[in-house]
């Protein structure tokens, strides 16, 4: 399978490029380094020709609140036009626990924006909400499934996104199906 990870040069993307590389797929990371913005759309199109999947794992440059929500509203909006373009079948966006009950946050009010609009797309969805803190292996899942679904995603996502821990809860395993 053809994976682009954007913010694949990142924390948790570049362990994500590494853990899908270990199953045998082709991950590519994706981001300002690697000559993709998805803010201005620079590489986007180059980037997601091939692709099955895209994982979003980016992250706003600045937490101020109308940078942060400029900037998941115009990075998720290019990315998912593009991802239709392209014809990537599913979509896969990292967010945090409990972001609609935090919407006096600037960040959460950005982070409840991407996710309606990508409620809203046409392009078949997985989003999973782990919490801000790095140590905890607890994640949950919404989807809108595939028009076809992929066996593959199991092996991928099952340990999403990639802890050190061995624990896994139901909740943490792909429901893309």
């Amino acid at each position: 399978m053809n994976v682009v990870i954007i913010g694949g040069t990142g924390l948790i993307g570049s362990k994500l490029v590494a853990r899908l590389r270990e199953h045998g797929h082709r991950a590519v990371a994706a981001s300002p380094d690697t000559g993709v913005n998805t803010v201005t759309g620079e590489g986007l199109a180059q980037a997601l020709a091939g692709a099955d999947v895209v994982v979003d794992v980016s992250n706003s440059p600045s937490f101020e609140d109308s940078a942060v929500l400029k900037f998941f509203e115009t990075s998720t909006w290019n990315l998912l036009a593009a991802e239709t373009t392209a014809g990537v079948r599913h979509h896969v966006a990292l967010s945090v626990v409990g972001t609609p009950r935090l919407s006096e946050s600037g960040y959460f009010r950005a982070k409840i924006a991407q996710e309606k609009l990508i409620s809203e797309s046409s392009v078949p969805y997985t989003t999973f909400a782990r919490r801000s803190s790095t140590s905890s292996s607890r994640a949950s899942a919404t989807a809108r499934p595939s028009a076809t679904p992929c066996a593959s995603h199991q092996c991928c996502f099952s340990r999403w996104p990639p802890t050190t821990s061995r624990r896994q809860s139901a909740e943490q395993q792909s429901v893309c199906r």
